[in-house]
């Protein structure tokens, strides 16, 4: 029976997630640890004072544990998924943040190439893809299709607005206690609100129905699946695979930003002396529209459909990509904030729609598991700061990056355009049900989408 409204129980969910969230949001810290480590005339040699016992990187070497905790990331939501599919979110939660914990330490302690690679890539990678299969799954069963766009906006946007605080923090402990000490620091304290935050994600009891949508609700947001598809029958059809291309050609552009914030800003504004002291600054402004982004595009995903949200959102960002190159050499610092704000809000919108996307097309029993599979597009957009780093030590510069990179965002627009809800009607018949609850106008719709 439909609820006539959401209970409080799941506004706790949602924002237990987005605390969660904010810690995880750890990723974006990378940045400013690059740009401690990295300095490819002296690679290799020890450094001196606080920092004794760490060495110098080339970007190249920079990039791979940022590079293998995305493949980890990606890797674990599917065992995290499942794991919240059947144990519940709290246990989800707790395992990532045990993971986090234990790779930071181990990436700080170590003080080397090996240790960020063990730590931050590999066990912190793991921490983050289980932790992250937790809350979303959890609070977009409390909720219909019709604001699946803002709940999902909502608790992700911890995610990208960590950047807000985590740069800032991650270099002042870096001054005050070192690389070592801000590993520590960070994954301790994280990884205890992680794990206490998760123990308030809660999923509705057994027949619970989310409020129907408002008459006034648009059609193209309401309308979704009546049934819970199973993992091992959406990879059979060409919506998931679409889903998977989509995600990777979209998450690429935002990676390569993120992962690249405080040296643009260093170069870009070379001349003036705080920015090059201070270039922090673009990844914190970048964290502000990285979770408004997510919010944001989350509600207008509700009004006019995931898929007009998407190709606005790339199509845009793919005009700031191609765009950079000259900005950079032109030093306009007001014209590189609006450019990466774009494509930071590009990439935290992403984030809210493909949970909308997938909970639209398959439904929210399995959505954990479901989610996690799609999310290996996530992962595999990886590619692209490793290719930036390789192609800034052979050139000097991450111009061809973008220029690729805003090539393989129109690429993703047009594939949007073409993709399309799978039809349910097959399972429909065997889901007694789903079948009575659908009235004659909702069969109408699904023909329609």
């Amino acid at each position: 029976m439909s609820q006539s409204k959401v209970p409080g129980q799941a506004w706790v969910t949602v924002f237990a997630g987005t605390a969660i969230n904010l810690c995880l949001g750890i990723l974006y810290a990378w940045s400013v640890w690059k740009k401690a480590l990295v300095n490819p005339e002296l690679a290799g040699e020890v450094m001196t004072g606080i920092d004794a016992g760490w060495t110098y990187l080339t970007n190249s070497q920079a990039a791979t544990p940022f590079s293998l905790c995305i493949i980890m990331f990606m890797l674990c939501m599917v065992p995290g998924g499942k794991i919240q599919d059947k144990l519940g979110p709290k246990a989800c939660a707790t395992i990532g943040g045990l993971c986090l914990a234990a790779g930071c330490i181990i990436a700080g302690l170590m003080k080397s190439y090996t240790g960020l690679i063990i730590g931050f890539g590999i066990m912190g990678g793991i921490g983050m893809g289980i932790g992250y299969a937790a809350p979303t799954p959890a609070a977009l069963k409390w909720f219909g299709p019709h604001r699946r766009g803002l709940i999902a906006g909502l608790v992700v946007s911890g995610y990208g607005g960590a950047a807000l605080y985590i740069s800032p923090l991650a270099r002042y402990l870096i001054e005050g206690y070192g690389i070592t000490g801000s590993f520590i620091a960070l994954g301790v304290i994280f990884a205890l609100v992680v794990i206490v935050a998760g123990q308030l994600l809660n999923t509705p009891p057994a027949g619970y129905q989310p409020p129907a949508p408002p008459v006034e609700a648009s059609a193209a947001t309401a309308i979704a699946t009546k049934v819970d598809w199973e993992p091992s029958q959406i990879v059979k059809t060409k919506a998931f695979f679409s889903l998977v291309i989509m995600f990777v050609l979209a998450t690429q552009s935002g990676l390569l930003i993120i992962g690249n914030a405080a040296g643009l800003l260093s170069k870009a504004g070379s001349a003036v002396p705080f920015l090059v002291a201070n270039a922090w600054i673009l990844a914190a402004y970048g964290g502000i529209t990285n979770a408004v982004g997510r919010v944001g595009t989350g509600v207008y995903s509700d009004r006019i459909g995931r898929t007009r949200a998407y190709a606005i959102n790339c199509g845009v960002a793919a005009l700031c990509m191609f765009s950079l190159p000259m900005i950079i050499a032109s030093e306009n610092i007001l014209l590189l904030f609006i450019a990466t704000g774009i494509g930071y809000w590009q990439y935290g919108g992403l984030l809210s729609l493909m949970p909308s996307f997938v909970a639209d097309f398959f439904g929210g029993k399995n959505l954990g598991m479901n989610y996690g599979l799609v999310f290996i597009g996530w992962g595999l957009g990886a590619f692209m700061p490793k290719l930036g780093g390789i192609i800034q030590d052979a050139t000097g510069s991450l111009d061809l990056a973008f220029y690729i990179s805003g090539s393989l965002l129109l690429a993703s627009v047009a594939i949007a355009l073409l993709t399309r809800r799978p039809d349910d009607s097959h399972l429909l018949a065997d889901a007694p049900t789903a079948k009575s609850e659908a009235t004659a106008d909702g069969l109408e719709e699904r023909k329609a989408a």
